[in-house]
């Protein structure tokens, strides 16, 4: 990793580490995703896939009382300061947090009754995600996960450009749906995630937190160009969400 690229990661976790989501979602879309998941048992044993700093996990926590979960993200910082949240809030003991990689998860077991995942199945390519949670989950076990899609045709180049850079295999709701068909899921429902999902718990206190680091790095051109390019996102959705969408699927691996 050259050192450019090295201190864009590190200014940009600087940032997105201390937000209450890493991504689009909350609480309510949560619940209405999880009410979908109508024959789950009373105390569930549930996988969060790619959890971040764990903001839907401990939605999870409050909305699946009985259950355990285990959540799992690449990124050990996030982890770890997971593991302080849960320690604080009394809540170890039915939900642990482990630093792990989800296109290889040897550590896992299976047998799981609902793996969850907000934002993050596309970084391994959904197909290959959706693999993977097959063979997590108990046969009639669900899969609830969001993904990025197009609305419209012809986006404006700068929405191009920052989706071909982060999402390049993005499609369109279509696309998803076979996915998960020809991978051995069957849909349950689906609902588009509301703008103010993307704002409250994420893309507000993003462009909060951008705000406030600046005066740190006024004599850092680096960094400040940085900062620079990462409220960029923000304001791409104020100016263009019309052109793509977070979409909410719940699904159920098919019965072998």
């Amino acid at each position: 990793m050259s050192q450019p690229e090295s201190r864009f990661w590190e200014i940009f976790f600087e940032v997105f580490d201390s937000l209450p989501r890493q991504g689009p979602g909350n609480r309510e879309c949560a619940s209405k995703a999880l009410a979908m998941c109508r024959e789950l048992p009373a105390a569930p044993r549930v996988l969060d896939l790619g959890c971040g700093a764990g903001g839907q996990t401990l939605q999870l926590a409050e909305l699946i009382p009985r259950g355990t979960i285990i959540a799992m993200d690449s990124h050990a910082p996030s982890i770890e300061r997971l593991q302080a949240t849960l320690a604080e809030r009394g809540l170890a003991n039915r939900v642990s947090a482990m630093v792990g990689d989800m296109a290889e998860p040897k550590c896992l077991p299976n047998g799981f009754d609902l793996i969850w995942s907000e934002g993050a199945l596309y970084s391994i390519g959904l197909r290959k995600a959706l693999s993977v949670c097959h063979g997590l989950l108990r046969p009639g076990g669900y899969l609830a996960f969001t993904d990025a899609v197009w609305r419209r045709e012809n986006p404006p180049a700068q929405v191009k450009a920052g989706f071909e850079l982060d999402y390049p295999g993005m499609g369109w709701l279509e696309d998803d749906l076979a996915a998960l068909h020809e991978g051995g899921f069957e849909l349950i429902g689906h609902f588009t995630l509301p703008d103010e999902a993307w704002w409250v718990d994420f893309y507000s206190p993003m462009e909060a937190r951008i705000e406030a680091l600046r005066p740190r790095y006024e004599n850092d051109a680096d960094a400040l160009a940085i900062l620079e390019r990462l409220a960029e996102e923000p304001e791409m959705h104020r100016r263009y969400a019309d052109y793509y969408a977070y979409e909410f699927f719940v699904s159920r691996r098919s019965v072998d």
